[in-house]
Protein backbone atom coordinates (compact mmCIF):
# COMPACT_ATOMS: atom_id res chain seq x y z
CA UNK A 1 0.00 0.00 0.00
CA UNK A 2 1.15 3.41 -0.84
CA UNK A 3 1.19 6.70 2.09
CA UNK A 4 -1.19 9.36 1.07
CA UNK A 5 0.89 11.94 -0.79
CA UNK A 6 -1.04 14.48 1.81
CA UNK A 7 0.49 13.58 4.92
CA UNK A 8 3.25 14.56 6.92
CA UNK A 9 5.45 11.52 7.32
CA UNK A 10 6.84 12.31 10.84
CA UNK A 11 4.72 9.82 13.06
CA UNK A 12 6.01 7.40 15.40
CA UNK A 13 4.21 4.74 17.48
CA UNK A 14 3.19 6.66 20.84
CA UNK A 15 3.53 10.30 18.91
CA UNK A 16 0.53 12.80 18.34
CA UNK A 17 -0.56 12.22 14.68
CA UNK A 18 -0.01 14.66 12.14
CA UNK A 19 -1.73 16.86 10.18
CA UNK A 20 -2.18 16.18 6.78
CA UNK A 21 -1.58 19.21 4.31
CA UNK A 22 -5.17 19.38 3.06
CA UNK A 23 -5.60 19.67 7.18
CA UNK A 24 -3.08 22.80 7.89
CA UNK A 25 -4.76 24.44 4.32
CA UNK A 26 -8.03 24.59 6.03
CA UNK A 27 -6.57 25.96 9.12
CA UNK A 28 -4.43 28.55 7.55
CA UNK A 29 -7.69 29.79 5.04
CA UNK A 30 -9.88 30.17 9.10
CA UNK A 31 -6.46 31.99 10.12
CA UNK A 32 -6.99 34.27 7.04
CA UNK A 33 -10.68 34.51 7.85
CA UNK A 34 -10.35 35.69 11.44
CA UNK A 35 -7.65 38.27 10.35
CA UNK A 36 -9.54 39.31 7.27
CA UNK A 37 -12.59 40.06 9.23
CA UNK A 38 -11.08 41.62 12.04
CA UNK A 39 -9.50 44.31 9.82
CA UNK A 40 -12.84 44.99 8.20
CA UNK A 41 -14.64 45.41 10.87
CA UNK A 42 -11.88 48.09 12.37
CA UNK A 43 -12.74 49.52 8.96
CA UNK A 44 -16.61 49.45 9.24
CA UNK A 45 -16.02 50.91 12.93
CA UNK A 46 -14.47 53.94 11.98
CA UNK A 47 -16.12 54.61 8.72
CA UNK A 48 -19.09 54.98 10.84
CA UNK A 49 -17.54 56.84 13.36
CA UNK A 50 -16.61 59.29 10.53
CA UNK A 51 -20.40 59.45 9.28
CA UNK A 52 -21.00 59.84 13.13
CA UNK A 53 -18.89 63.38 12.77
CA UNK A 54 -21.34 64.38 9.91
CA UNK A 55 -24.00 63.52 11.25
CA UNK A 56 -23.47 65.43 14.17
CA UNK A 57 -22.61 68.27 12.84
CA UNK A 58 -25.61 68.68 10.50
CA UNK A 59 -27.91 67.31 13.76
CA UNK A 60 -26.58 70.29 16.15
CA UNK A 61 -26.77 72.93 13.24
CA UNK A 62 -30.53 72.09 12.84
CA UNK A 63 -30.82 72.45 16.55
CA UNK A 64 -29.04 75.85 16.43
CA UNK A 65 -31.68 76.82 13.56
CA UNK A 66 -34.69 75.42 15.51
CA UNK A 67 -33.42 77.72 18.73
CA UNK A 68 -33.35 80.83 17.00
CA UNK A 69 -36.15 80.37 14.97
CA UNK A 70 -38.29 80.05 18.40
CA UNK A 71 -36.22 82.05 20.39
CA UNK A 72 -34.81 84.54 17.97
CA UNK A 73 -31.62 84.35 19.82
CA UNK A 74 -28.40 82.42 19.71
CA UNK A 75 -28.19 79.71 22.74
CA UNK A 76 -25.69 81.38 24.81
CA UNK A 77 -26.23 84.65 23.91
CA UNK A 78 -29.77 84.85 24.64
CA UNK A 79 -30.71 88.19 26.65
CA UNK A 80 -33.78 86.62 28.44
CA UNK A 81 -32.87 83.24 29.06
CA UNK A 82 -33.36 83.00 32.94
CA UNK A 83 -37.20 83.75 32.26
CA UNK A 84 -37.54 80.90 30.84
CA UNK A 85 -35.10 78.22 32.63
CA UNK A 86 -34.80 80.16 35.72
CA UNK A 87 -31.25 81.40 36.87
CA UNK A 88 -28.33 79.60 37.99
CA UNK A 89 -28.42 80.91 41.51
CA UNK A 90 -24.57 80.30 42.21
CA UNK A 91 -23.18 82.08 39.17
CA UNK A 92 -26.08 84.63 38.43
CA UNK A 93 -28.45 84.58 40.78
CA UNK A 94 -31.23 87.10 40.27
CA UNK A 95 -33.91 87.55 43.52
CA UNK A 96 -36.83 88.49 40.61
CA UNK A 97 -35.75 85.09 38.67
CA UNK A 98 -36.46 81.36 39.77
CA UNK A 99 -33.64 79.40 40.51
CA UNK A 100 -33.27 76.86 37.80
CA UNK A 101 -32.10 72.95 37.75
CA UNK A 102 -29.61 73.32 36.18
CA UNK A 103 -30.81 76.95 35.69
CA UNK A 104 -28.78 79.30 33.30
CA UNK A 105 -27.34 82.86 32.76
CA UNK A 106 -28.01 85.15 29.93
CA UNK A 107 -25.88 86.25 27.19
CA UNK A 108 -25.24 89.72 26.19
CA UNK A 109 -27.22 89.55 23.03
CA UNK A 110 -24.39 90.71 20.55
CA UNK A 111 -24.90 87.77 18.01
CA UNK A 112 -21.87 86.41 19.13
CA UNK A 113 -20.83 83.62 21.43
CA UNK A 114 -17.28 84.48 24.05
CA UNK A 115 -16.20 82.07 26.04
CA UNK A 116 -13.55 82.88 29.06
CA UNK A 117 -10.60 81.11 30.54
CA UNK A 118 -11.71 81.25 34.43
CA UNK A 119 -12.45 77.96 35.67
CA UNK A 120 -16.18 76.92 36.97
CA UNK A 121 -17.69 80.35 36.21
CA UNK A 122 -20.41 80.81 33.49
CA UNK A 123 -19.92 81.84 29.57
CA UNK A 124 -22.15 81.99 26.71
CA UNK A 125 -19.55 78.76 25.04
CA UNK A 126 -21.20 76.60 27.79
CA UNK A 127 -24.45 78.34 28.34
CA UNK A 128 -24.77 77.81 24.52
CA UNK A 129 -25.24 73.51 24.96
CA UNK A 130 -26.80 73.99 28.64
CA UNK A 131 -29.75 76.18 26.73
CA UNK A 132 -29.95 73.86 23.46
CA UNK A 133 -30.55 71.03 25.77
CA UNK A 134 -33.00 73.34 28.52
CA UNK A 135 -34.83 73.94 24.96
CA UNK A 136 -35.39 70.12 24.31
CA UNK A 137 -33.59 71.01 21.16
CA UNK A 138 -30.48 68.22 21.73
CA UNK A 139 -30.33 65.06 24.03
CA UNK A 140 -28.28 65.10 27.31
CA UNK A 141 -27.51 67.68 30.09
CA UNK A 142 -24.60 70.67 30.29
CA UNK A 143 -23.63 72.88 33.22
CA UNK A 144 -23.24 76.09 31.34
CA UNK A 145 -20.39 76.39 33.60
CA UNK A 146 -16.33 75.93 32.65
CA UNK A 147 -14.49 72.84 34.36
CA UNK A 148 -12.68 73.48 37.46
CA UNK A 149 -9.05 72.76 35.67
CA UNK A 150 -9.76 72.45 32.05
CA UNK A 151 -12.86 74.34 29.96
CA UNK A 152 -14.40 72.71 27.83
CA UNK A 153 -14.77 68.83 29.11
CA UNK A 154 -16.29 66.20 26.85
CA UNK A 155 -19.70 64.96 28.64
CA UNK A 156 -19.70 67.78 31.30
CA UNK A 157 -20.44 71.14 29.49
CA UNK A 158 -19.53 69.97 25.83
CA UNK A 159 -21.48 67.05 24.11
CA UNK A 160 -19.44 64.19 23.05
CA UNK A 161 -18.55 62.64 19.73
CA UNK A 162 -19.48 59.05 18.27
CA UNK A 163 -15.35 60.03 17.20
CA UNK A 164 -13.13 58.31 19.75
CA UNK A 165 -11.83 61.16 22.38
CA UNK A 166 -13.92 64.12 20.11
CA UNK A 167 -16.58 66.27 20.98
CA UNK A 168 -18.13 69.60 20.12
CA UNK A 169 -17.82 73.26 21.33
CA UNK A 170 -19.02 76.24 20.19
CA UNK A 171 -17.28 79.50 20.01
CA UNK A 172 -16.97 83.33 18.53
CA UNK A 173 -12.97 83.24 17.38
CA UNK A 174 -11.80 87.08 16.96
CA UNK A 175 -8.13 86.11 16.84
CA UNK A 176 -5.47 84.04 16.14
CA UNK A 177 -3.39 81.24 17.17
CA UNK A 178 0.02 79.51 15.68
CA UNK A 179 -2.04 76.03 14.80
CA UNK A 180 -5.18 78.21 12.85
CA UNK A 181 -5.16 79.55 9.56
CA UNK A 182 -5.17 82.87 8.83
CA UNK A 183 -8.35 84.52 8.37
CA UNK A 184 -10.43 81.68 10.69
CA UNK A 185 -12.48 83.90 12.47
CA UNK A 186 -16.26 84.09 13.18
CA UNK A 187 -19.10 82.07 14.60
CA UNK A 188 -17.53 78.07 14.88
CA UNK A 189 -17.80 75.20 16.39
CA UNK A 190 -14.23 73.55 17.17
CA UNK A 191 -13.94 69.60 17.14
CA UNK A 192 -11.53 67.89 18.90
CA UNK A 193 -10.12 66.72 21.63
CA UNK A 194 -9.84 68.57 25.27
CA UNK A 195 -7.63 71.54 24.90
CA UNK A 196 -8.40 74.18 27.30
CA UNK A 197 -11.28 76.63 26.75
CA UNK A 198 -12.48 75.28 23.74
CA UNK A 199 -12.24 71.52 22.41
CA UNK A 200 -9.70 71.83 19.49
CA UNK A 201 -7.19 68.87 20.40
CA UNK A 202 -5.80 66.59 18.52
CA UNK A 203 -8.38 63.94 17.85
CA UNK A 204 -7.89 62.28 14.45
CA UNK A 205 -5.59 61.72 11.17
CA UNK A 206 -5.05 63.99 8.34
CA UNK A 207 -7.46 61.42 6.31
CA UNK A 208 -10.22 61.38 8.64
CA UNK A 209 -10.74 65.20 8.10
CA UNK A 210 -9.80 64.80 4.70
CA UNK A 211 -13.27 62.65 4.48
CA UNK A 212 -15.08 64.85 6.19
CA UNK A 213 -14.26 68.09 4.50
CA UNK A 214 -15.10 66.55 1.19
CA UNK A 215 -18.37 65.12 2.20
CA UNK A 216 -19.77 68.62 3.82
CA UNK A 217 -17.68 71.26 1.89
CA UNK A 218 -14.52 71.33 -0.75
CA UNK A 219 -12.15 68.96 0.55
CA UNK A 220 -9.42 71.65 0.36
CA UNK A 221 -7.77 71.96 3.75
CA UNK A 222 -7.45 75.67 4.48
CA UNK A 223 -10.66 76.93 2.61
CA UNK A 224 -14.84 76.95 3.06
CA UNK A 225 -16.69 75.81 5.86
CA UNK A 226 -14.54 73.27 6.95
CA UNK A 227 -11.03 73.53 7.78
CA UNK A 228 -8.25 71.63 9.73
CA UNK A 229 -6.63 72.90 12.86
CA UNK A 230 -3.27 72.18 13.45
CA UNK A 231 -2.33 72.85 10.04
CA UNK A 232 1.31 72.80 10.73
CA UNK A 233 1.21 68.87 11.77
CA UNK A 234 -1.76 67.75 9.04
CA UNK A 235 -1.03 69.80 6.01
CA UNK A 236 1.84 70.29 3.85
CA UNK A 237 1.78 74.02 4.18
CA UNK A 238 4.68 76.15 4.41
CA UNK A 239 2.78 78.63 6.98
CA UNK A 240 -1.16 79.58 7.60
CA UNK A 241 -1.90 81.67 4.86
CA UNK A 242 -0.76 78.57 2.71
CA UNK A 243 -5.20 77.80 2.95
CA UNK A 244 -4.75 75.19 -0.19
CA UNK A 245 -2.13 73.01 0.95
CA UNK A 246 -2.76 69.10 0.56
CA UNK A 247 -3.87 67.09 3.42
CA UNK A 248 -0.74 64.67 4.36
CA UNK A 249 -3.24 61.27 3.85
CA UNK A 250 -0.53 59.22 4.48
CA UNK A 251 0.25 59.58 7.93
CA UNK A 252 -1.74 58.06 9.99
CA UNK A 253 -0.99 59.28 13.29
CA UNK A 254 -3.22 61.46 15.64
CA UNK A 255 -2.48 65.10 14.55
CA UNK A 256 -5.53 67.01 13.47
CA UNK A 257 -8.91 68.89 14.90
CA UNK A 258 -11.70 70.60 12.83
CA UNK A 259 -13.24 74.22 12.47
CA UNK A 260 -16.85 74.39 11.00
CA UNK A 261 -17.19 77.95 9.72
CA UNK A 262 -19.87 79.94 10.13
CA UNK A 263 -22.45 78.27 11.83
CA UNK A 264 -24.59 80.84 13.63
Amino acid sequence: MHASPYRVHNHRPGSTPAFSLIELSIVLVIIGLLVGGILAGRSLIRASEIRGVTTEYERYRTALRAFEDKYFAVPGDMLNATSFWGDNASQCSDAGITDGDPGTCNGNGDGTVTGTGANSTTAEMYQFWNQLALAGMIEGSYTGISAPTNGSVIGLNSPRSKYPKAGWSAFTRNSGHTSFWAGARGNMFHYGAEAGTTLYGKAMPAEDVWKIDTKLDDGISGMGKVVVVWWDDCTDAANNADTDAEYLLSDASIQCAIMFLDVF
